[in-house]
């Protein structure tokens, strides 16, 4: 080191000795890389005209017929059979409104249509479409009327009970589905099927109603939580309703058919107010039908205030055939109370031999004797064999019928 380096004043007759580097730090470069992006964003919307300011649009083809003839619709206006203009051929395939000197009249959508409102992402043009609807063949209206459920119902602590109409009218009558004989052979024999243990296994529930015809007779349990509109769904395909009542078994309680079960032990206002509480849960059935109950239906105690009540709101009283010591068809006689029993159980075994087996047990008894009853239970096995069956049965000369067709309506000596 030299001796006027330590000799002079600081910066004085000292080197200069410049250092070159970027005039921004890395940390700079990043962020404004990061940041473009944004500012294209920004500078983007400031020149596109968007009137929707950027807000996500479902685009879709809208191609109602143009009138044929008017200005502004595509259509060539000039003699027939000349050729479309170049305007005619760039001019889009859109019906744009009437032309100038038409009267603008908004037909009125029809019945059980949508209106959809379609928006043009790039003008904000707001275009509405009529959607037309395209029922289920099963869900069509019937030619019977629609009933007034208030008129048949009337409040409890419940909820609202069925009950006979001040005109007379009963909701077994208002609520049974309207048969229509075969015109070729008006003496036809004749075949109700119930299907219980609906309402409970909504996949079984709602294949049931997707693929059984309307004859077939639905009953519902009363536990599901969304019964209510499964009955309206079933009843809107044609089906008549049954609501199961759950009744005491000679197991019980190791086999228990649910809440608010039908015991011998209870006294008759007991069991009336339970059979209630049961009915206030769903609308539009034409009858109870017993679930289980090989003991309750064994005891006229019991089971004679129950279907004194089933009498006095109108209904009938369906027996699954299951209880061979039950009482129920002797107790309705006496009660005026129509009655049905059924003849024979479709799945006892439930493989598609037997069952097809028991169906043809079905027809051969209905031959003999004129009509029949089956009982079958919301299996998917059996509501695959039954739908098959019901295909072929009118061809082989028997109709299938609700059950309201087949009842046995009893009166009081």
């Amino acid at each position: 080191m030299a001796a006027d380096d330590l000799t002079a004043p600081l910066g004085k007759n000292r080197p200069s000795k410049h250092r070159f580097g970027l005039p921004i730090g890395i940390p700079h470069v990043l962020a404004g890389i990061l940041g473009l992006p944004l500012i294209v964003f920004l500078g983007w919307s400031i020149v596109r005209d968007d009137p929707l300011g950027g807000e996500p649009v479902a685009m879709a083809p809208s191609n109602p017929r143009p009138q044929i003839g008017a200005p502004g619709n595509g259509a060539n206006t000039s003699r027939p059979g000349a050729s479309p203009t170049t305007a005619d051929k760039t001019r889009p395939n859109r019906y744009d409104g009437p032309a100038a000197g038409e009267q603008q009249s908004e037909p009125e959508p029809p019945a059980g249509s949508k209106t959809v409102t379609i928006i043009d992402g790039s003008s904000g043009k707001r275009q509405q479409v009529v959607i037309p609807n395209t029922p289920n063949d099963k869900s069509a209206p019937n030619d019977k009327p629609v009933v007034s459920e208030e008129r048949l119902t009337e409040p409890s602590r419940h909820g609202p009970l069925p009950k006979i109409a001040q005109d007379g009218v009963r909701p077994a009558d208002a609520f049974a589905q309207p048969v229509k004989n075969n015109p070729a052979d008006p003496d036809a024999p004749r075949i109700a099927i119930v299907m219980g243990g609906l309402g409970i296994g909504a996949t079984n529930t709602s294949d049931a109603i997707k693929r059984l015809p309307g004859p077939v007779t639905f009953a519902f349990l009363p536990y599901g939580a969304d019964v209510e509109r499964q009955i309206a769904l079933a009843r809107g395909g044609g089906h008549e309703v049954l609501l199961q009542v759950p009744m005491e078994p000679f197991d019980y309680p190791d086999n228990d058919p649910g809440p608010q079960t039908l015991l011998t032990s209870l006294d008759a206002s007991q069991n009336v107010d339970r059979l209630q509480s049961l009915m206030a849960r769903a609308r539009g059935y034409v009858g109870v039908a017993n679930f289980m109950g090989s003991r309750f239906s064994a005891s006229e105690q019991a089971l004679a205030p129950v279907l004194r009540e089933t009498a006095k709101r109108g209904l009938i009283y369906f027996d699954d055939g299951s209880a061979p010591r039950s009482l129920a068809g002797q107790i309705a006689g006496g009660s005026s109370l129509p009655f049905a029993k059924s003849d024979v159980a479709l799945d006892t075994v439930p493989s598609a031999a037997e069952i097809d087996r028991a169906l043809g047990r079905l027809e051969a008894l209905a031959r003999e004797r004129g009509s029949a009853i089956g009982m079958a239970n919301a299996l998917p096995i059996t509501i695959d064999r039954i739908a098959r069956w019901a295909k072929a049965a009118e061809a082989r000369g028997v109709q299938l019928v609700p059950i309201t067709a087949v009842v046995t309506k009893t009166r009081s000596s």
